[in-house]
């Protein structure tokens, strides 16, 4: 298990050193719009699985979109500090 923090940081790296195999790297090389797609097809499904699914299912598909969310602050530059400013 690893916190909102601790996964930002983790494919932050993971950016940074373009890690060969890596299914996060492989995302940020096909870029904003690639990741953009992946997030509004999660957000989706996360909306499914509150609406017909067990908690559990939402909380797998809240994961998913979290770390699309994730991948795209990183291709874009935002920081975390960046959110936590305006919310």
């Amino acid at each position: 298990m690893k916190s909102f923090d601790q996964l930002f940081a983790e494919l932050s790296q993971i950016a940074i050193d373009s890690s060969e195999g890596s299914n996060s790297a492989e995302l940020l090389d096909y870029g904003i719009h690639a990741i953009g797609k992946k997030v509004v097809e999660e957000a989706a499904e996360v909306w499914m699985a509150a609406e017909y699914q067990s908690d559990k299912d939402l909380a797998l598909e809240a994961s998913q979109l979290i770390y699309h969310l994730q991948l795209l602050l990183i291709a874009k530059g935002i920081k975390l500090e960046e959110i936590e400013k305006v919310l």
